[in-house]
């Protein structure tokens, strides 16, 4: 982990950040860097759990696997959705419950399952036949959720494109676990992320109704609906409030028989705000009357996002004297392709000022790369360093 930890204890310093907080804290660890604020990971945390009530939320770590969001939720009583060893062994030197955790890969290798069931997470996700007998041996210490496909075309990444079952596949599936004696405790799915609005929710929390009720009817006694991620978080494009996208589900769920256990698996509804990327300019030149504006961070680093996860960063200047030049931002390795934002105005950078990204919590750190042999953007869990350094 790349993280470096700020032990502090007075409250954080509002966002927009300061200048001078902001400086000091690049002076202390240097550029680039993606900084974590725990007070927003938990103000994240608690506006989706009044959303959801009943629901027990498992943060899912792939967007941020930082030691900090670990600690910062398992102190306000989250649960934990695991996908890796790597992801296992995180929660784990945090001194997280394996109770609190769940692992939902639908796909593992049996080395997977035997490192979770060793620390002692007790319940899975499949979603196919063979994964069904991959747990034969482990009957006697692991439970599954089976994992049911609803294509979303509407949200920005379809999960049920790669993951699932059909639902129609539901009912044999619970009868081949039967009969290779493996305990199938529910239902799981993921409607996909960035959806603008829950309705793909609603509809797959009452086909997964209908199945449970079916499923109970043919003596299959599921008592567990896990409806995924997915909650939308605000970049350039307005979402709307949280209370409001979920309003719909709270309905849906209303409907379900009494006694289920909700699980959710929010990963960037809860890191993505939390996160602010700053980098430096580190070279300039006019090119066919446009400037240029390299940085110590790009598309291989931190931005990454904008390629892989359909994410459109808001991005500042941290100095603004009012003036606007025709401007490109571009990352720091050799490749053509590597160009954070075109066709923008900003002022005329100089080398050593600094580039503010706006809610890059999720999935910018955590997929970047090391390519050219240039080093990813360290990431420092800060709250009470900011306002400190903006008192002195």
């Amino acid at each position: 982990m790349s993280e470096q930890l700020l032990d502090m204890t007075n409250p954080r310093l509002e966002a927009p950040y300061d200048r001078r907080a902001l400086e000091a804290l690049m002076g202390r660890f240097g550029s680039p860097l993606v900084m974590v604020d725990c007070d927003v990971v938990r103000a994240q945390f608690h506006a989706l759990q009044r959303a959801l009530p009943g629901v027990d939320l498992h943060y899912a770590l792939k967007p941020l696997p930082e030691r900090c969001v670990v600690t910062a939720l398992k102190d306000i009583g989250g649960f934990f959705d695991l996908a890796t060893t790597g992801e296992v062994e995180l929660v784990r030197r945090a001194g997280v419950d394996p109770r609190r955790c769940i692992h939902t890969h639908p796909i593992k290798r049996d080395g997977d399952i035997r490192d979770a069931i060793r620390f002692g997470v007790r319940t899975f996700v499949v979603d196919n036949p063979d994964e069904l007998g991959k747990f034969v041996r482990h009957r006697a210490r692991a439970e599954v959720l089976l994992r049911v496909s609803f294509r979303n075309p509407a949200a920005a990444a379809d999960l049920s494109r790669k993951f699932g079952c059909d639902p129609e596949s539901v009912p044999a599936m619970l009868d081949l676990a039967r009969r290779l004696g493996v305990k199938v405790v529910g239902l799981s799915f993921h409607v996909g992320s960035q959806s603008p609005d829950s309705q793909m929710h609603v509809q797959a929390i009452e086909a997964c109704n209908e199945l449970i009720v079916a499923a109970r009817e043919a003596g299959h006694p599921l008592s567990v609906l896990d409806i995924g991620g997915g909650f939308p978080v605000e970049y350039q494009t307005p979402q709307m409030p949280i209370d409001d996208f979920c309003a719909p589900i709270r309905t849906a769920l209303a409907a379900l028989p009494r006694g289920l256990r909700l699980i959710a698996e929010p990963g960037r509804f809860i890191v993505a705000p939390a996160g602010t990327s700053l980098s430096t300019v580190v070279g300039r030149a006019l090119r066919d009357g446009v400037w240029w504006f390299y940085l110590d961070d790009g598309l291989y680093g931190s931005y990454n996002g904008q390629m892989y996860d359909h994410a459109d960063y808001v991005i500042r200047p941290l100095r603004d004297d009012g003036s606007r030049v025709k401007a490109v931002l571009a990352g720091p390795t050799c490749d053509s392709i590597d160009v954070v934002r075109e066709g923008i105005e900003l002022p005329l950078l100089e080398i050593g000022d600094v580039i503010v990204g706006r809610t890059m919590g999720a999935y910018t750190s955590s997929s970047a790369t090391d390519f050219n042999f240039i080093r990813r953007a360290k990431v420092v869990a800060v709250n009470e360093f900011l306002a400190s350094a903006h008192d002195e």
